[in-house]
């Protein structure tokens, strides 16, 4: 049976039946009661759209800059580990399927493939960041992402500490690619690889002076966080709550960007994720704010389906949803999608 690889179809279910019951267990996992993973779909669909009508809506432009980076819409793939489990190919099919859509990639620090083989597939891509705790280890990969392409760097700040999760996948089927492997010797890994908790804002500035590239800062929900991370340094915001793999009944990401945005006024580019299924809910997260958007699992679900050409597919899809979106609700280009087109 040929998958509908689609935004807003039920990708997770049809995923189930091509992947493995670890595999599927460790990407679909969420932290505590799982609150915040159900909640973060249903809070964008509790927005309602004030269309416009009589607007010359003949041509829809669904295209964004975004540092830099020209993209074919504002939806970007966010950084989820190990893709080997969806794709033999795993990052470097993701690479191509969004190069071809026209995106951009953020290659996860838990990429089962090498950045250098990611960044041969081609397309535009940021490096996720995580501080370690031997920050050695954290320069290394800095100096090497950079110097790989990078386009910017995303520094993750929501998880000073893992939540268990994904405990039942054992260990994990590394190759001669890990990017873990190639940064600390196998005796000491683990705890070299842990997060720093004792991370502040400091570290924006830190990676700076370690590259060129714009540090963005992923896992703010706090308005007070988000003005900090712009007075350190940072060169964009990311709304995230760790796909709900983090901590529990953490405020949805629908209702936590607003604020954020207010707070930032324009200084840098406000991104979000978490829950993010259609076009629809890209075009109430346009209006809200948000510069572009993120989405995790659907990815990981079309590469399951169907490879880099899945990828590419789904990120089409949310282009067109968008578009169709835009043009009903009487705005021909981002510009027009401003707060006013939105209610709680």
């Amino acid at each position: 049976m040929t998958p509908r690889i689609e935004a807003g179809t039920d990708l997770a279910e049809q995923a189930r039946q091509v992947l493995d019951s670890t595999s599927y267990a460790y990407y679909s996992a969420g932290s505590g009661e799982n609150l915040s993973l159900r909640e973060a779909a249903e809070a964008w669909r509790k927005w309602r759209i004030l269309p416009r009508v009589l607007r010359d809506v003949s041509a829809v432009d669904t295209r964004r800059t975004l540092l830099g980076t020209d993209l074919s819409a504002p939806v970007v793939a966010a950084p989820t580990a190990f893709h080997h489990l969806a794709s033999p190919q795993g990052e470097i099919a993701t690479a191509r399927g969004v190069a071809a859509a026209g995106s951009l990639l953020v290659l996860s620090a838990r990429s089962s493939r090498a950045p250098e083989a990611v960044a041969a597939a081609g397309g535009p891509w940021w490096a996720q960041i995580y501080c370690l705790r031997d920050p050695a280890l954290t320069r290394t990969y800095v100096e090497r992402v950079t110097a790989a392409g990078a386009r910017a760097l995303v520094l993750t700040v929501d998880a000073p500490y893992v939540t268990p999760r994904g405990a039942e996948l054992g260990p994990l089927p590394f190759d001669a690619d890990d990017t873990a492997a190639r940064l600390s010797d196998p005796a000491t890994r683990t705890r070299a690889l842990e997060q720093d908790p004792a991370l502040t804002p400091h570290a924006i500035a830190w990676l700076r002076e370690l590259s060129d590239l714009p540090v963005l800062v992923k896992g703010v929900l706090r308005p007070d966080d988000a003005l900090a991370c712009v007075t350190a340094g940072a060169a964009g915001i990311i709304v995230s709550a760790h796909g709900g793999r983090q901590l529990d009944r953490v405020l949805p990401t629908s209702r936590a960007l607003p604020p954020v945005v207010r707070a930032v006024a324009g200084r840098v580019p406000v991104l979000v994720d978490g829950g993010v299924c259609t076009g629809l809910d890209v075009l109430v997260a346009l209006a809200l704010g948000a510069d572009a958007v993120l989405v995790g699992r659907p990815v990981l679900w079309a590469l399951a389906l169907a490879g880099e050409a899945g990828v590419e597919t789904l990120l089409h899809s949310y282009r067109e949803q968008l578009s169709r979106a835009m043009a009903l609700a009487g705005c021909a280009t981002a510009a027009h999608l401003t707060s006013d087109l939105v209610s709680a």
